[in-house]
């Protein structure tokens, strides 16, 4: 079966969260991508209730485009215990607007690499707050996924499971949980993304396809910025167009479809100078991954 392909706006992330670019907009701008699907984020919306989330799901229906999944950001390394409650409430709200939407994935991560944490007892954190959630996502129909991340774009400080060993023991510790692979956040974090695949290969239900390349710098000149973090992403990290930057999709795809992965791969694109140029790279980062699912998986597929 054809996974399915849906588009995260990437390049329009901060216009959307501060309500710059409408949503309705997005969803005409995703209309004309040749996609089957929207990825959304908590804040691209007004309101996490019923009544207006069904009428989104509806303005996405009416371009031909389902909502499948949420990039949902909680923070579950909160010292605080009363923080971290909150984080968990807040996701249970994100899960049930997950499903008011149509969708059927809500993305966790594990929080923010704060200084000075004792990494013993936030792992402990993460792993208690996402086994909480897991039977608020079974009872609305939502699997949770977490994601091998980098940095929520209005983060702090970088991810804390950003690293194999601290990602790999919350998969361990909480077998329900499923995997959002990104092969570049493996670059990023000085892992072989391959390597990871194959240990994970089994539990990924979704996909972000992105392609990063640094501007100005190296790997390690994104570390040290990482020590000394500003607000959101460091600016030598870029989104590129897919299949130009770091990633082998060939050999990506082709692990997915003998695993019989035939979840939703879900573009991160569309950064550019102009809206114009984001919208040109979302297309061809489009087109490159229909062709290239179609090679590995077949030339069937579409919207469901």
């Amino acid at each position: 079966m054809m996974p399915r392909l849906a588009v995260f706006p990437k390049g329009f992330f901060t216009d959307l969260v501060e309500h710059r670019m409408t949503l309705t907009r997005w969803l005409d701008i995703a209309a004309g991508l040749g996609v089957d699907g929207v990825e959304m984020y908590p804040k691209f919306l007004f309101s996490l209730n019923g009544g207006p989330l069904r009428a989104v799901r509806g303005e996405a229906a009416a371009r031909g485009l389902a909502i499948p999944m949420m990039c949902h950001s909680p923070d579950f390394t909160i010292p605080d215990a009363a923080g971290r409650a909150a984080e968990v409430a807040r996701t249970e709200e994100v899960i049930a607007a997950t499903a008011d939407l149509g969708g059927t994935f809500c993305r966790v991560l594990s929080g923010q690499n704060r200084p000075r944490l004792d990494a013993v007892k936030a792992l402990g954190w993460v792993m208690a707050s996402i086994e909480a959630l897991l039977p608020v996502a079974a009872r609305h129909g939502v699997t949770l996924v977490i994601e091998n991340h980098y940095k929520d774009g209005l983060w702090e400080y970088p991810e804390f499971a950003q690293s194999r060993d601290r990602f790999l023991a919350i998969l361990k510790a909480v077998p329900e949980l499923k995997v959002q692979y990104d092969p570049s956040n493996a670059v990023v974090a000085g892992e072989d993304p391959y390597a990871l695949l194959d240990e994970v290969l089994p539990r990924v239900a979704t996909m972000h396809a992105s392609d990063r390349y640094l501007e100005g710098g190296t790997v390690a000149d994104l570390r040290a910025q990482a020590a000394d973090p500003v607000h959101g992403y460091a600016r030598i990290l870029k989104h590129g167009v897919i299949g130009r930057g770091f990633n082998d999709y060939d050999r990506i795809f082709q692990a997915l479809a003998g695993a019989g992965f035939a979840g939703w791969v879900s573009i991160e694109d569309g950064e550019a100078p102009t809206e114009e140029e984001g919208v040109a790279n979302l297309k061809t980062s489009a087109v490159f991954l229909r062709a290239r699912l179609a090679a590995h998986f077949g030339a069937s597929g579409g919207a469901a």
